[in-house]
């Protein structure tokens, strides 16, 4: 099996994260990248496989795949242990929608302030995101006020979400310190051997052109 990366891919390190926490042997090879071109020239199979020529590609045999939630979906029926969505309904439901809104939702406005991004926009739409961003926080720490994962278990939910949050702190849009159970959570997740190996990596990649990222 191998999973197409890339440095600072987050949605690549959801799934070699995922692929770690489920125990699977995965190659994974980083795809040209420098931070002045970004992913040019395109990997030849990035580019035949995924029409948005985006990282992460998964190739198992015949199997050739694309976008960090359906790579979870192919591992989760590739190895259902360790189980990584809930034990019943309602919870992977829960953590369905909140990997979604992750990726779809929470992540978009993350990207609207990296390097060069952000002088487009104009202060409104600055604050716009701003605010959402803070309702988003605020909203998590909600619902992490009785729970230690974000759908009760640990699951894909808790994987997206602080891949993206990552992005978020060192970029300047984390959250502040007025959250306290999000800001156990994050220590939680931090100390997971699968986080501290795939996110070490990334903080390491970032500080080497000296971008301080931390876990």
């Amino acid at each position: 099996m191998r999973l197409y990366s890339g440095p600072v891919s987050m949605f690549s390190a959801k799934a070699e994260i995922a692929a770690i926490e489920k125990n699977i042997d995965v190659a994974v090879e980083f795809v040209p990248f420098n931070l002045a071109t970004l992913y040019a020239p395109k990997h030849p199979d990035v580019e035949r496989i995924n029409p948005k020529q985006e990282v992460p590609v998964l190739i198992d045999g015949a199997v050739e795949i694309y976008d960090s939630t359906q790579i979870f979906e192919y591992l989760e029926d590739l190895a259902p242990q360790p189980a990584l969505w809930p034990e019943t309904l309602e919870a992977r439901a829960l953590a369905r929608r909140l990997e979604m809104e992750s990726d779809e939702f929470f992540f978009p406005d993350v990207i609207r302030f990296m390097p060069g991004r952000g002088s487009k926009l104009n202060n409104n739409e600055i604050e716009d995101a701003k605010a959402r961003l803070r309702a988003y926080y605020a909203a998590t720490n909600n619902i992490l006020s009785d729970r230690h994962y974000l759908a009760g278990s640990f699951s894909y939910a808790d994987i997206a979400f602080y891949a993206a949050e990552f992005f978020a702190r060192f970029i300047g849009v984390g959250p502040k310190n007025d959250l306290p159970h999000l800001q156990s959570w994050r220590t939680r997740m931090s100390q997971r051997a699968s986080v501290k190996l795939v996110m070490g990596k990334m903080t390491d990649y970032l500080g080497s052109f000296g971008i301080k990222a931390e876990l």
